[in-house]
């Protein structure tokens, strides 16, 4: 992989590493202060990148919320908001969904080659599909994904140089596991979720930043009951 964005993962989660619970409301894990906190990250990157099942599970808009904050990117000859990226394997996305329909920002697909046709025909124009395959499974997906490494290589032709990755599980997964993580912030919530079957910070498996190899704390922020651990990777 050649030059990429600097990249930062962004997370929300309950004291005992869940980021949601499996009842059909989303579970609220943050507060109005972290919220204006993150706004105001999104508000400094170039785009925005979330996994297919987190589109599809939580319908988001991925927009910069301030009106200041996207009066001021305008002033610096930036959309109000930040270009959205999703990844998908099997192409099963509503061109409905908030993702495509919320905002006016550059909306990017990065699809596995059998999803690229029937993906760009469902979406119309909606947004711009790419295909990116590689071996193995995200997002829940299943089956060839999208090879993270020519994702961020074509976000970076694009002038993408600040990535904020939100979610999902398998998303965070990959992303740390193929160390490609430059800092994280990681906003605990004081209260437990207890369910194993609700979806987690991260999977399971092998990852380069182990006890051998520990993150850099560069802060800690405490916002009313939750706390940021903000951490470097690079």
């Amino acid at each position: 992989m050649g030059e990429r964005p600097y990249v930062l993962l962004s997370c929300a989660m309950s004291v005992d590493g869940h980021i949601d619970d499996n009842t059909p409301d989303r579970l609220l894990l943050s507060n109005d202060e972290d919220f204006d906190r993150v706004d105001a990250v999104r508000a400094g990157c170039d785009a925005i990148l979330v996994g297919a099942g987190t589109v599809r599970r939580d319908d988001p808009r991925l927009l910069v919320r301030s009106p200041e904050r996207g009066r001021e990117r305008v002033a610096r000859g930036l959309p109000p908001s930040p270009a959205k990226v999703t990844l998908t394997v099997s192409g099963d996305l509503d061109p409905g969904a908030a993702f495509f329909t919320a905002g006016d920002a550059e909306k990017i697909v990065y699809a596995a080659p059998a999803a690229v046709a029937k993906l760009a025909g469902r979406l119309g124009g909606a947004a711009e599909v790419v295909g990116a395959g590689g071996p193995g499974g995200d997002g829940g997906d299943g089956g060839d994904t999208v090879d993270l490494g020519l994702v961020l290589s074509d976000l970076y032709g694009r002038g993408v140089r600040r990535l904020m990755v939100e979610g999902g599980s398998s998303v965070h997964t990959r992303f740390l596991r193929e160390d490609l993580v430059d800092e994280l912030h990681l906003v605990v919530a004081p209260f437990f979720v207890g369910d194993p079957a609700a979806p987690r910070f991260v999977l399971g498996g092998d990852f380069p930043r182990d006890r051998r190899r520990r993150m850099d704390l560069a802060e800690v922020r405490v916002m009313g009951d939750v706390t940021l651990l903000r951490y470097l990777l690079a």
